[in-house]
């Protein structure tokens, strides 16, 4: 592609051009509304709709459920990609939006669990699938349509209008979420009132169709439309011809998998942190991340500019290495400063589990049947992880029953299959005796069963997710305008949605799940930020040595 000329271009943005910025990306919120909804009531739904498995189980499958719609986003950027290449950017993102709208629509009006069993899981699943498929061809044809409008010397402040949205959207649904807890109280809103948020997506929908019907086709593709030069075959062109299919890759793993896993990190995975670990209220945590998403929110647009003087390389590359550096400290401080009393009981009375390796099952069971009480391990990890207690792992000699220390406390673990050979034995109440044991001991070493509202030191939880708000701008603000001037605009609809969905969707979107089931494997709180840390170091390396610098290229060709 062509080199812009390097004299400053004091260009102002036209009315056209502000009404293409301000229509694309409020549209673009309220998708990210609906598609996030599901995210900041993941806790409330692995009630509702996975309710027949056990609880740390069932919280997993919620999140894999989160994951499903990232799942697809690759499909939907393969399948809308190709339509947009071909038809025009506007009339298929029209179409993505009426998907999305729709299928969040439907999960508020879903039964439970309770009422109609296994279907409403399924049913729950093909729902999110259908809002990957459509955000997966929502998100390319957003930023290919503002960045072929924007000057050339303008592309990362225009697009980073864009790249606001999803903090926007999330913030959107966090208000949505916080006003209607406010007004109907906790207990009605887990009862019922979660559907609320959902419900009012169908007003959302009317009113993000009615903003982009207002718009004209991308004048790029209009031009490539008048001249014959569209592409007849994106697909081919995009990823079976090695020079677009190197960058292709080169854009997925040199930029987009850190970007994602910070992206992620930094807003999902801090709030299922906060709530499912840290045990913070739902609505104390909403209303944390939701200011600190409102203080952050501005850098997208301004690492967007700043992109266009420096490029979209170092600003991106460095906010991996930064996120590597600091993810282990930000979320220790996050401990300390949102349950300083779990904080304390951490550092003076650390829990170990001794235990025969070989009885110790993985704390996840793909089937959700596996209730993890056969074993004197299983039943002292499961009843850890319910606690939300990290733990030391120490390795005993085959056939060794389990004990839990606690601090200097040792319990010993009811292991059901010594007790199988005593006649008379009764499981339940092993276990419910070792559990009550284990509490009290948990209890006396100053382990909380919830976060003190009082002793949450607010202003640093806020600071700690502010920064990490800030690191997924650095990342993200610059990104689409870098895809966007990496492929011709012949098939750049469909070529830059590739590698964007399949590092969001894929690295980014599975974090939460992959990540807590690094946890409950393990018993370390922390060891799930090893996922994020080693993907932005490899984002960082090949970046470093493979990632060209697209600043100054023109994309009118």
């Amino acid at each position: 592609m062509a080199e812009t000329a390097g004299q400053p271009d004091h260009h102002k943005a036209t009315q056209n051009e502000k009404l293409v910025i301000a229509a694309s990306s409020l549209g673009t919120v309220f998708e990210w509304y609906d598609f996030y909804l599901y995210g900041l009531l993941a806790t409330i739904i692995s009630t509702k709709f996975f309710s027949g498995v056990n609880e740390t189980t069932g919280f997993i499958f919620a999140l894999a459920a989160f994951a499903a719609g990232f799942a697809v986003r690759p499909f939907g950027a393969l399948v809308f990609g190709r339509i947009g290449d071909l038809v025009g950017r506007k009339n298929t993102f029209l179409v993505t939006m009426a998907i999305m709208g729709l299928s969040t629509f439907a999960v508020g009006l879903l039964p439970s669990y309770a009422s109609i069993g296994v279907a409403a899981p399924v049913v729950l699943i093909v729902l999110r699938l259908a809002q990957g498929l459509a955000l997966g061809g929502e998100y390319g044809g957003a930023a290919t349509y503002v960045a072929e409008h924007a000057p050339n010397n303008k592309r990362g402040l225009y697009t980073s209008w864009i790249q606001t949205t999803a903090t926007l959207g999330l913030f959107a649904a966090l208000l949505v979420v916080i006003g209607t807890r406010w007004a109907i109280g906790e207990e009605a809103f887990a009862d019922w009132g979660w559907r609320v948020p959902f419900l009012v997506s169908i007003v959302l929908l009317g009113v993000s169709m009615w903003i982009r019907l207002q718009l004209s086709e991308s004048p790029v593709f209009q031009k490539m439309k008048d001249e014959g030069t569209t592409s007849k075959a994106p697909l081919t062109e995009a990823f079976a011809r090695w020079g677009n299919l190197r960058i292709v890759l080169i854009a997925l793993f040199g930029a987009v998998v850190g970007q994602a896993v910070v992206w992620y990190t930094g807003q999902f995975y801090a709030l299922f942190f906060l709530e499912k670990t840290l045990k913070v209220d739902g609505w104390t945590t909403n209303i944390l991340i939701a200011i600190a998403l409102a203080i952050g929110a501005p850098f997208f647009v301004f690492f967007g500019w700043l992109s266009d003087r420096i490029g979209r390389k170092p600003i991106i590359l460095a906010g991996c290495a930064i996120a590597a550096a600091s993810y282990f400290p930000l979320f220790g401080m996050l401990t300390e400063a949102a349950n300083p009393a779990l904080a304390h009981a951490l550092r003076t009375s650390p829990v170990t589990v001794t235990a025969d390796p070989a009885e110790c099952s993985f704390q996840f069971d793909p089937i959700g049947r596996n209730k993890f009480d056969g074993s004197s391990c299983d039943i002292a990890k499961t009843f850890l992880a319910k606690q939300g207690v990290g733990y030391r792992n120490v390795e005993a000699p085959a056939g060794t029953t389990a004990t839990v220390q606690v601090g200097a406390q040792q319990i010993p673990v009811y292991d059901p299959r010594k007790d199988a050979l005593t006649e008379g034995a009764v499981p339940a109440i092993g276990i419910a005796d070792f559990q009550d044991a284990a509490k009290a001991a948990l209890v006396g070493a100053g382990y909380p069963a919830k976060a003190d509202p009082a002793a949450i030191n607010k202003p640093m939880v806020v600071l700690v997710l502010t920064l990490l708000v800030l690191l997924v701008t650095m990342v993200y603000g610059p990104i689409a305008a870098m895809l966007v001037e990496l492929f011709p605009s012949r098939i750049r609809y469909t070529s830059m949605s590739l590698p964007y969905h399949i590092g969001n969707g894929w690295f980014g979107g599975f974090l939460p799940a992959t990540a807590f089931a690094m946890v409950a494997a393990t018993g370390d709180i922390y060891y799930g930020l090893w996922y994020p840390v080693v993907a932005a170091l490899a984002t960082l390396v090949l970046g470093l040595f493979l990632l060209p610098e697209t600043y100054k290229r023109s994309i009118d060709d």
